[in-house]
């Protein structure tokens, strides 16, 4: 079992606090690492190592920061078993799903390497003869990177990536409950050779690290992604400073399937968006609003195949559909939601309590029936792998069903008829809509939520624009 250390400007070193963490397999319940406990000290360390790093790291040409970022996804690759193997151990993921995680991860890295020459500002009309008005586009400067525990790995990358092609520095502070692929993470960044500074990370609670992180006047985005309480607490303490925060909150996404669907295909999607992660992420689809007229054989279809999803410990059985939750918190969380959502009404189709296991915090595939919409089981998220169920008559009464939630992250509709489909899309309020497939983004795309969603976003384009601030130049010259 190792003891880990954090890692501030280009060093490995102690915390200034004697207090450490333990990491735990939720799949064995067995402690595999344990990380320094950081206080406010260490998170001003990192900071000011960040502060003084950017102003350098800003002035290596794009191009060959382009060419660090390549780099991390290329040693990364080099390391993709032991990386594997360390997500599978601190998350317990099923290995299709960490193997995924992982590629994207390196994908992502490979991916933002290639936004260094397509950094752009622009030139625009000016009122007056004889003068320019150009927009430059610079980095923000210090990032704080605040990454969950669900996605460790790839939310790492998200983070990571695009701060560095875009001229910023950065630093992170893992979950305490996944930290150690990070901690892998600054292996490579430490044989790369990157400027000290640039890349710093402060393990412990977010209590302790995040406020201070938010709080900072020396740190000018907050790219945080996490729940909605957590959020509003970095919201309040950014504000301190009127520090940029980028967030990706919660999600309660509703999946529509009309009379018109492929009811195979919307099974198939919906299992996968369900337990991916046991549940644990925010763009899965976690309500379902089946017209009345399939309704009865969704169901049927879509309880058969719960019913087969396969659990196991993922270290130990690569074919396991479903690993465990994170913790025995979370296990028991799930469970309350499920018992409330029966004593309001709602009928247990299959699953509805923990896995009969020795060990482990297994949740069984679970799915409510005679769910009405006032319900906390359709309102809350419940991250788990839980679903529940509600028909409807009228397509328009179940759009309206699905924009009543205080999330708006990712949605789906599952129909063959365009005309219901683009209905759908163009009415739905979510920063998202997946259309007869799964709910996974793609790295060129745009992840952002509405309402208590999120802030801003992240991937491709507009992702990187985040991390960017305008510096608008008059140039006014004199006639010759």
């Amino acid at each position: 079992m190792q003891n880990h250390q954090l890692y501030i400007n280009g060093t490995y070193m102690d915390s200034t606090s004697s207090g450490m963490i333990d990491v735990i397999n939720p799949a064995t319940e067995k402690i595999i690492s344990r990380i320094p406990d950081g206080n406010e000290e260490d998170a001003n360390k990192a900071v000011e190592a960040a502060h003084s790093a950017f102003k350098d790291w800003a002035s290596v040409p794009a191009a060959e920061r382009g060419k660090i970022v390549r780099k991390i996804g290329e040693m990364m690759e080099n390391r993709k078993e032991v990386f594997i193997d360390l997500l599978l151990q601190e998350q317990a993921k099923s290995y299709d799903q960490a193997v995924t995680e992982i590629e994207t991860a390196i994908e992502y890295f490979k991916y933002m390497s290639e936004w260094a020459r397509r950094l752009e500002g622009e030139i625009v009309p000016s009122d007056r003869r004889n003068e320019h008005i150009m927009i430059y586009k610079k980095p923000i400067g210090v990032v704080a990177g605040i990454v969950p525990w669900n996605f460790p790995v790839f939310i790492l990358a998200r983070k990571v990536a695009t701060a560095l092609v875009a001229g910023c520095t950065i630093v992170l502070k893992p979950s305490q409950k996944t930290p150690n692929t990070m901690m892998e993470f600054t292996k490579i960044i430490h044989e790369l050779d990157i400027p000290k500074g640039v890349i710093n990370v402060v393990t412990g609670t977010g209590s302790k690290i995040g406020n201070v992180l938010a709080s900072h006047p020396k740190v000018r985005m907050i790219s945080m992604t996490g729940s909605v309480g957590a959020g509003t607490k970095v919201m309040e303490a950014a504000s301190k400073n009127i520090t940029k925060v980028n967030l990706e909150l919660g999600g309660k996404a509703p999946a529509i399937v009309t009379e018109h669907a492929d009811l195979e295909s919307a099974v198939k999607h919906i299992k996968t968006s369900r337990i991916t992660n046991a549940g644990q992420a925010c763009n899965n689809a976690e309500r379902v609003y089946v017209h009345a007229d399939v309704a009865d054989e969704f169901l049927e279809k879509l309880t058969k195949a719960f019913k087969e999803t396969t659990l196991g410990n993922p270290s130990e059985d690569k074919k396991a559909e479903m690993g465990p939750l994170i913790s025995s918190d979370r296990l028991q969380t799930v469970h309350n939601m499920v018992q409330r959502a029966v004593e309001q009404g709602a009928r247990i189709v299959t699953g509805g309590k923990p896995a009969d296991v020795e060990k482990g915090f297994f949740y069984e595939p679970t799915i409510l029936a005679n769910v009405r919409q006032e319900m906390e089981i359709i309102q809350e998220e419940i991250f788990g792998p839980v679903l529940p169920i509600v028909t409807f008559t009228n397509l328009n009464e179940a759009i309206r069903y699905a924009n009543d939630s205080e999330y708006g992250l990712s949605s789906s509709v599952y129909s063959e008829n365009i005309h219901e489909v683009m209905h759908v899309v163009n009415a739905l309020e979510y920063g998202e809509t997946y259309v007869n497939r799964e709910n996974f983004e793609a790295i060129q795309g745009y992840h952002a939520g509405r309402k208590k969603s999120g802030l801003g976003g992240a991937d491709g384009k507009h992702g990187v624009e985040d991390y960017l601030v305008t510096h608008v130049v008059y140039l006014e010259h004199k006639s010759i």
